[in-house]
C-alpha cells in the first residue's frame, strides 16, 4: 500500500499555489494555534505564536477557508488563490461555541446556516467536553437528539423520534456497517478519535440512500498536518466516579514535506454501575480503539490511506438477576470488533474537483450468555450467536461550479456485503448484498435566496442463503428507489434566515427484520422475521427560522415526517422456549414535532444556552402511538468564563458551568411501552486551561445528575427492572501542543 501512495504522491506533487497570512483579533494581536483550513482540498494547519500560517501548493481556483480558535467565533468565508495569495483575518472574541461550515448536509463544504434541513456540530471544546463512552451519549445535548440507552457503555442515537436502522452513521462519509440496528448494539466509533461530529436532522436518502430516514450522524477525523514541523503529541486521562472508569488517549502527528501522518489510540474500562438504589450488576464494559493516517498532498490533490479499529467487550444487566441470596457469577455480555481500511482521494480536472473513497469494513459481533436456554429448551452457556459482517463501499464525486453561481454534485455509489452467521443460534441466514446508486445534488444562489435540489436512484439486491435451522430456503429480494429534495433558504437580513424543505427518503428492511428465527437473549425475547415486509418510504417537509451571530445563535424548526410501511417489533403473547414472542410488523406512521436551541452570550463573562424538544409519533393504520417515542424535554444552562489572572505568558482561561434538564412523562404509550415519571436533573462543569511546560494543559470537571436524583428514563433499556445511573463525577486531564 505504501508503494501505491508513493505512485499516487509522483502524480500528484507540483509547485502550486501558495496561501498564507495572519490571524489576527479585532484589537490586532495575533492568534496562536488557530486551525487554518480548505475543507475542499482536507488541507489544515495551525498560526504561529505571531499568527501567521502557511499552505504551499494550492492549485488555482475557488475555496472556503475556515478558521477556529478557542474563545472565538470561527470564521468562514470564500478566497480565490491565484500565484502567491495573501490574507488577513480577524477573529471576534466569543465564548459561544459554532461550527462555520457543514460537509455533511451537501457533501461539500456550505456555510453554517445554509442548509434548508437543520445541521449542528459538536467539536472542538464542547466534543472534548462531552466526550461519552458512545456516540449517542456524548451527542444527547443537541437539540433533537436523544440516546436509546443500555447503561452508559451502549447507546443508540435518536433523531426525531427515529433510531437504529433509521438513522443513518458515517465516518469521516463512508458508510458505517454494522449490526447496531439491533436493540443492545450502538455504532462502532469512539469519539475521541474525531476532530467533530456533524448531524443533520431529518431525511437525507438523496445523498445517503436507504437508512438516512431520521437523519445523518458523520464522524469527522482531524485533517492531516498542512504544514512541515516537529511532531505533535496530544495525551489524556480521565476517571469516572460512578462506574469506575477509567481512559486513556493519546496521538501523534507530523509531517514532512507532502507526507502527514497520525497515530491515535484510546482505552476504556468500567466496572458496574451504580444508582441511588445501589450497584447494577453485569453492567461494566472495556474497550479499545485506534486510528492510522498517512497522506500525502500536492497541488494536483491529494490521497489518504486510513486504518480505524474499535473493539471492546460490554456487559448486560440481566432482567431476573440471581436468585435471591446467590453470589451474581457473571450474566450476557457483548464482545465484538470493527476494522476499518478506507483509501480517499481527491483531485482537480479542468475546474471540477474530483472525490473518491473506498472502503472496506469487517464488524464481527458475538453474544456470550451463562443463562437462558435455547431451541428445545437445552440451557446455554457460552457463545450463543456469532456474526460476520463484510463490507466494502465506493463512493465517487464530481464537485462543480456552472456560470460561477450554480455549485453542486454528481455522485456515484456502491456496495457489497456479506454476512457469515455462526454460533449455536443461527439469528439470520447467511446473505449477500449488492446496492449501486447515482445522484445529482445542485444549489443555485439567487441573491438574498438560495435552492437546493436534487434526486438519486438506488437499486438493492439481497440474496440469502438456504438455513434448515431458520426453515428457510434461499431467497432473494431487489429494491429500486428514488429520493428527492428541494430545499429554500431566504435571508432577509445578514444574520437570520428562513428555510423550508421538503424530501423523500427510503429504508430497505434489515435481516432481522426479514429472516430473525430465534432467542435473543440479551434484550430476553425471541424474535421472528416477516420476509413479506417490503420497504419503508418517507415524505418530509420541514421549516424552520435561524439567527446565526456572533453574540446570538437561535434556532426553531418544525417537521412532518410520514413513514409508509414503517417497520416496528410488537409482543405475540405466546412464549416459546421460556421468552417472550415479539414478531417484526409494517403499518404508516407519522410523527410531527418540533425543537428550538438558543446560545447568547450576555457580557464577556457570562453565556446561557437553551434548548426544547417535542416529538408525537401515531400508528396510522391503528391510531395507537408508536413505541418509544421520546418524551417532551427542556434544558437551560448557564456558563461563566474568562481569563484567569497570574499565569506566565498567555492568561489562563477558566470555566463554570450549571444546567437544569427537564423530562416530561410520556402520556401517549404504545402496548408495549412501558410508562416511567417525568424528572429533573442537575448538572454541572468547571473547567481551566493554561500553560504547561510549552503546552497546553486542560482540566475538565463534570457532574452528571449532581443531585442523585432517582429516575428512570423512558428510552432506558432497563428501565423495567432498574433505575438510571445515580451522581457521576468525571475528570479529564489532556496535554497539547
Amino acid at each position: 500500500m505504501t508503494a501505491v501512495l508513493a505512485v499516487v504522491a509522483a502524480a500528484l506533487l507540483a509547485n502550486g499555489d501558495t496561501l498564507a497570512g495572519t490571524v489576527r483579533d479585532r484589537d490586532g494581536r495575533p492568534v496562536a494555534g488557530a486551525v487554518v483550513a480548505l475543507p475542499e482540498l482536507h488541507r489544515a494547519t495551525r498560526s504561529d505564536a505571531d499568527g501567521r500560517f502557511h499552505l504551499a501548493g494550492i492549485p488555482p481556483g475557488r475555496y472556503t477557508i475556515t478558521v477556529r480558535a478557542p474563545g472565538f467565533a470561527p470564521l468562514a468565508r470564500e478566497v480565490s488563490v491565484a500565484g502567491a495569495t495573501a490574507l488577513g483575518l480577524a477573529l471576534e472574541r466569543t465564548a459561544l461555541v459554532m461550527e462555520p461550515v457543514t460537509v455533511t448536509a451537501t457533501r461539500a463544504p456550505l456555510q453554517a446556516g445554509g442548509s434548508p434541513l437543520p445541521a449542528a456540530a459538536l467539536s472542538g471544546e464542547r466534543l472534548r467536553r462531552d466526550q461519552a463512552a458512545s456516540l449517542a451519549h456524548a451527542l444527547a445535548g443537541l437539540a433533537g437528539l436523544d440516546v436509546l440507552a443500555t447503561g452508559q457503555q451502549i447507546g443508540k442515537p435518536v433523531i426525531r423520534g427515529l433510531a437504529g436502522p433509521r438513522v443513518l452513521v458515517l465516518a469521516d462519509g463512508s458508510r458505517l456497517e454494522d449490526y447496531s440496528w439491533s436493540d443492545e448494539d450502538g455504532p462502532s466509533v469512539d469519539v475521541r478519535l474525531a476532530e467533530r461530529v456533524e448531524v443533520i436532522r431529518g431525511p437525507a436518502s438523496v445523498l445517503y440512500g436507504s437508512d438516512a430516514v431520521g437523519g445523518v450522524i458523520n464522524v469527522l477525523p482531524r485533517e492531516l498536518p498542512g504544514t512541515a514541523g516537529a511532531p505533535r503529541t496530544e495525551a489524556e486521562v480521565g476517571v469516572a466516579s460512578n462506574n469506575a472508569e477509567v481512559s486513556a488517549a493519546a496521538s501523534a502527528e507530523g509531517r514532512r514535506g507532502p507526507w502527514a501522518w497520525r497515530l491515535s489510540g484510546v482505552g476504556r474500562h468500567a466496572g458496574n454501575l451504580h444508582t441511588p438504589a445501589g450497584e447494577l450488576d453485569n453492567t461494566g464494559f472495556g474497550s479499545l480503539a485506534g486510528e492510522a493516517a498517512v497522506g500525502v498532498r500536492g497541488a494536483a490533490g491529494g490521497a489518504t490511506l486510513r486504518y480505524t479499529r474499535y473493539g471492546g467487550e460490554f456487559k448486560l444487566l440481566e432482567a431476573e438477576g440471581p436468585p435471591p441470596g446467590a453470589l451474581e457469577t457473571g450474566g450476557p455480555e457483548r464482545k465484538l470488533s470493527d476494522d476499518r481500511v478506507q483509501v480517499a482521494g481527491d483531485y482537480l480536472a479542468g475546474g471540477i474537483r474530483l472525490e473518491t473513497r473506498a472502503q472496506w469494513q469487517r464488524h464481527w459481533l458475538a453474544e456470550v450468555a451463562d443463562t437462558g436456554t435455547g431451541p428445545g429448551g437445552a440451557p446455554l452457556e457460552g457463545t450463543t450467536f456469532d456474526l460476520l459482517l463484510n463490507t466494502l463501499t465506493l463512493d465517487m464525486l464530481a464537485h462543480h461550479a456552472l456560470a460561477g453561481r450554480v455549485r453542486g454534485t454528481v455522485g456515484l455509489s456502491g456496495l457489497y456485503q456479506t454476512n457469515d452467521s455462526r454460533g449455536r443460534v443461527p439469528l439470520v441466514p447467511d446473505a449477500r448484498v449488492r446496492s449501486a446508486a447515482a445522484f445529482v445534488f445542485e444549489e443555485w444562489p439567487l441573491g438574498r435566496w438560495s435552492v437546493l435540489a436534487g434526486t438519486r436512484v438506488d437499486l438493492r439486491h439481497l440474496a440469502t442463503d438456504a438455513s434448515a435451522a431458520l426453515g428457510l430456503p434461499p431467497e432473494t429480494r431487489d429494491y429500486t428507489a428514488v429520493s428527492g429534495t428541494v430545499g429554500f433558504v431566504f435571508r432577509p437580513a445578514g444574520a437570520l434566515a428562513l428555510t423550508a424543505n421538503a424530501g423523500r427518503a427510503w429504508r430497505a428492511p434489515t435481516l432481522f427484520e426479514l429472516f430473525a428465527n430465534g432467542p435473543h437473549l440479551g434484550e430476553a425475547r425471541y424474535e421472528i422475521g416477516d420476509p413479506d415486509l417490503g420497504p419503508e418510504r418517507a415524505t418530509n417537509v420541514d421549516v424552520g427560522v435561524r439567527w446565526t451571530g456572533s453574540r446570538l445563535r437561535a434556532e426553531v424548526a418544525a417537521y412532518r415526517n410520514a413513514v409508509a410501511r414503517y417497520v416496528f417489533i410488537a409482543p405475540t403473547g405466546q412464549v416459546r422456549d421460556s421468552l417472550r414472542v415479539y414478531r417484526y410488523e409494517q403499518a404508516d406512521a407519522l410523527l410531527l414535532g418540533a425543537e428550538a436551541a438558543l446560545e447568547a452570550e450576555l457580557s464577556a463573562a457570562l453565556s446561557v444556552h437553551a434548548r426544547a424538544q417535542a416529538v408525537r409519533g401515531t400508528n396510522r393504520t391503528t391510531g395507537e402511538p408508536l413505541p418509544l417515542v421520546p418524551p417532551a424535554r427542556a434544558a437551560l444552562g448557564a456558563e461563566l468564563h474568562g481569563a484567569v489572572p497570574g499565569s506566565v505568558g498567555r492568561a489562563s482561561r477558566g470555566s463554570l458551568g450549571a444546567e437544569l434538564e427537564v423530562v416530561t412523562r410520556q402520556t401517549r404509550l404504545n402496548p408495549l411501552d412501558i410508562p416511567t415519571a417525568g424528572y429533573a436533573l442537575v448538572n454541572l462543569s468547571a473547567g481551566l486551561e493554561r500553560p504547561l511546560a510549552g503546552r497546553a494543559a486542560r482540566l475538565d470537571v463534570a457532574v452528571r445528575n449532581a443531585a442523585n436524583t432517582r429516575y428512570r428514563s423512558f428510552l432506558s433499556r432497563y428501565k423495567e427492572f432498574a433505575l438510571d445511573p445515580g451522581r457521576n463525577v468525571v475528570v479529564r486531564l489532556s496535554l497539547g501542543e
